[in-house]
């Protein structure tokens, strides 16, 4: 087959799962696929970033593995803990059968009583699984430095245990809001994308792939709405996530046309402005005006 004809394929696939996605993202996650390189998605909150992750899981059929970052994330959380409950509960049944304290310690220390947290996880299923590292740039210089390690090699040191190497590779996405920048080291050993806000008729096609139900009409003005609404000085611009939420929300309150109901349509804008100045900023007179131009 032409590598157009697989890019073009793979393009597809994607769109089969319910992801619209250009040409050259199609590209670059079959790159992931054949080359087993990790990829960073960049690109603002709400573009679409983690649905990557959940689209590929859905086209090979495995499981999601997640790791959701945040400012403080230790190796017991991302990577695995002892479940020392059980343990000492293994404890006192050794000393009772007076076992002798080298077994008895290398009983405790096994498999058995290790918790295995997302990326320890994703390195001994026995299918590849894809693995999510959300939101990387929230979690601190030391955690990205260690996950540099796993990457690199797909195995993990477990002092008690010894070094676990991957049975397969995952399929590894990480994404990032860009609130501090990765390191040279990390963006090295990854692919790279850019997600970011989708043009007119992208976002249409998403609007009318997701929410069938919607209408022509419908979809129509919401997108405009939206694709204005961005152009304004915002703290928050609206992702495609919130362009799903506020339509699935007009679908809900029977809105068959913007201008139908403008204090339902007021009501709805919760869906869309996620930040107390953005809301004040935007009055009927606003609201009005951004709905007569998306007729």
């Amino acid at each position: 087959m032409p590598k157009t004809d697989k890019k073009a394929r793979f393009q597809e696939r994607l769109l089969e799962a319910g992801y619209i996605a250009e040409r050259s993202l199609a590209s670059t996650l079959e790159l992931l696929t054949q080359l087993h390189r990790p990829l960073l998605v960049e690109g603002d909150a709400g573009v679409g970033k983690t649905e990557i992750a959940r689209t590929l899981a859905k086209i090979f059929d495995c499981p999601l593995i997640r790791l959701q970052c945040y400012e403080g994330l230790d190796v017991n959380t991302a990577v695995y803990e002892w479940n020392y409950q059980h343990q000492l509960l293994a404890i006192k049944l050794l000393e009772q059968e007076e076992t002798h304290p080298e077994k008895a310690e290398h009983q405790i220390f096994s498999e058995k009583y290790l918790l295995k947290r997302p990326l320890l996880q994703a390195i001994t299923e026995s299918v590849p699984p894809v693995l999510l590292i959300d939101e990387l740039d929230r979690a601190d210089e030391a955690f990205e430095a260690y996950l540099l390690e796993i990457l690199s090699d797909f195995q993990i040191s477990v002092p008690e245990l010894g070094t676990i190497k991957a049975s397969c590779k995952p399929y590894v996405v990480l994404t990032s809001n860009a609130t501090r920048e990765l390191s040279d080291a990390l963006r090295r050993r990854c692919l790279y994308y850019y997600v970011g806000y989708p043009d007119f008729d992208k976002e249409l096609r998403i609007i009318n792939t997701r929410l069938p139900e919607i209408g022509s009409q419908l979809a129509h003005q919401v997108v405009s709405f939206v694709q204005d609404l961005r152009k304004n000085d915002l703290r928050k611009n609206p992702g495609i996530s919130e362009s799903l939420d506020w339509a699935a929300a007009l679908i809900r309150l029977d809105i068959s046309r913007l201008d139908q109901d403008m204090d339902s349509i007021l009501d709805s804008l919760v869906c869309l402005l996620k930040t107390r100045e953005d809301r004040e900023s935007f009055g009927r007179a606003e609201v009005e005006r951004l709905v007569a131009c998306a007729l």
